[in-house]
């Protein structure tokens, strides 16, 4: 075994663990049976940039600072995509080993995580939108609302877990496009998993010296009702200066932009307790909490969530609608995540007797607490 014991890292993105059966994913059960395998709870809000840099970082939101998919900044009033590396407090662990002279690297299959994890990589690839050097050798792969671009990203893990054994980090991040689309025991999930799980096999089977980890980011859910919060809340007399998704990204087939977990930035202070009242009085809304309550209960950074924190229910998320559309009925196949309800997600460690957890995993943040324990350095 080398000194510093290569690590495979899958973050399957979306992986409720009732997709994970046995029947559904064996290699994966098979890795987890024969090393670590409990459900744990994901970082909230349970969207994939809050999560993912949690897991990378090994670290809470209130140290990383990413606390969603996107952000809106009171002082300037601007607004953009939470996923630039400018914007992480704490170094990811790719970023740590090669600080420390080794070679980390990335694939994924969405564009943003290369620009908020990608940092000193030996290389991070986006399967959206490949190097020519790997579109040549490995085929172009199928677009991003597919299922197949999975299939395409662990099928170029295996051949460079075989072709560059110097690697000493593999993170592979996969997109949740397919639980959107698909729920547990649909045929097109099973045979998506399924072949996704065989090319986990041939990775393993490829670095047989590799600790493995998985975990996901997020559960799902189906939903049935969005609000538009800026427009219901003006409606009724108590207007914010801004609400938001914290799940808005740029892949909208996804979801819409629509999630469980919203923002809101006051007007003024003297309007927490009229706001508050109007949340609380719209059906679906789970809980209001201040900005200090939410920061401490979920570890998130003060400064880069909003006035409130606004949680729905299992069936309720929030986001942006047309103009004079306070609220939308979903249709039945609409699937989303970023609640109190999606936070269960598997957790797997195989391969690491000498990368051992010092305690029990609770959150999928502690997927790669073991590579803090001396590894980075040795």
């Amino acid at each position: 075994m080398p000194a510093r014991q290569r690590a495979i890292v899958a973050m399957i993105d979306g992986l409720d663990p009732s997709y994970a059966t046995p029947q559904v994913m064996p290699e994966l059960t098979r890795l987890g049976a024969t090393g670590t395998s409990v459900r744990v709870d994901a970082v909230t809000p349970t969207v994939t940039n809050a999560n993912n840099a949690g897991i990378s970082c090994a670290a809470w939101p209130s140290e990383h600072g990413i606390t969603g998919n996107y952000y809106y900044d009171p002082v300037t009033g601007a607004e953009d995509y939470m996923e630039s590396a400018r914007l992480l407090v704490k170094p990811a662990l790719m970023t740590q080993v090669a600080d420390a002279g080794g070679r980390a690297a990335l694939l994924t299959a969405k564009k943003k995580t290369v620009s908020l994890l990608g940092t000193k990589t030996a290389f991070a690839i986006a399967a959206e939108e490949p190097p020519a050097e790997f579109a040549g050798r490995y085929g172009r792969p199928p677009g991003i609302y597919s299922a197949g671009i999975n299939h395409w990203l662990w099928t170029v893990a295996a051949d460079l877990l075989r072709t560059q054994p110097d690697l000493d980090l593999l993170y592979i991040h996969t997109t949740d496009f397919p639980m959107h689309a698909w729920a547990p025991g649909d045929a097109r999930s099973d045979e998506h998993l399924g072949q996704l799980d065989a090319l986990i096999g041939e990775a393993t089977a490829a670095a047989p010296d590799a600790a493995f980890f998985a975990t996901a980011d997020h559960g799902m859910n189906f939903k049935n009702l969005v609000y538009d919060l800026n427009q219901a809340l003006a409606n009724r007399g108590t207007p914010v200066r801004r609400a938001l998704s914290a799940e808005k990204d740029k892949y909208v087939r996804h979801h819409r932009t629509f999630g469980g977990t919203a923002w809101i930035w006051l007007n003024d202070p003297a309007d927490e307790g009229p706001v508050t009242g109007t949340l609380n009085a719209l059906p679906g809304i789970e809980s209001v909490l201040t900005r200090s309550d939410a920061a401490t209960a979920f570890h998130l950074h003060p400064d880069r969530i909003g006035d409130l924190v606004v949680l729905g229910d299992t069936g309720t998320v929030f986001g942006d609608l047309e103009p004079s559309r306070e609220s939308e009925d979903l249709p039945g196949h609409y699937r989303s995540h970023g609640s109190l309800h999606e936070r269960q997600v598997p957790l797997i460690a195989h391969n690491n007797e000498t990368l051992p957890y010092l305690a029990e995993p609770r959150h999928n943040k502690d997927l790669l607490s073991p590579l803090l324990n001396g590894w980075l350095h040795s």
